[in-house]
């Protein structure tokens, strides 16, 4: 069984609402067991613009290799409307891979672990919450917490 990390996010729209959706669709795959999800979180855009974000982090088993799970999150955030007009535009969904197992990838289409998650409060926190012990190459959530104090970031 593989353990993934997935960071959920939403700007656009009912972003509370996306999420749910979400986590219910995540829920409802065959080959999905024991998905468990932190708190919802307001961040501040970090390298991008638009409204506060609602954001999250699932952790989940599953049978499905990385890039069937890659996928399948794009069928999900395709179905709640996501767009990609530009980087780092605002979106109704966004569902990222961050950590697939001990999994290193550097494919044009996925990149494992995620290359910035260590840079950002809205994956840091909800990441520390599900897994406090977890510890990243850079460092552990404490410490890279720390880096991104300065991050606008309150629990929902």
């Amino acid at each position: 069984m593989n353990i993934a990390y997935i960071g959920l996010g939403s700007n656009l729209g009912e972003s509370q609402h996306m999420l749910q959706l979400a986590l219910a669709d995540m829920a409802a795959h065959t080959a999905i067991q024991k998905l468990e999800c932190s708190r919802f979180y307001r961040s501040s855009p970090v390298d991008s613009s638009g409204p506060d974000y609602v954001n999250a982090v699932a952790r989940l088993e599953t049978s499905l290799t990385s890039l069937q799970l890659l996928h399948w999150l794009q069928e999900i955030e395709n179905r709640y409307g996501r767009e990609r007009p530009y980087v780092n535009a605002p979106r109704t969904l966004d569902l990222d891979i961050l950590l697939f197992n001990n999994e290193i990838n550097q494919s044009t289409e996925l990149t494992l672990p995620h290359p910035r998650m260590h840079q950002r409060a809205f994956v840091l926190l909800p990441l520390q919450e599900l897994s406090p012990g977890l510890v990243l190459a850079q460092g552990t959530l404490g410490a890279l917490l720390e880096h991104c104090k300065d991050q606008g970031i309150e629990l929902l």
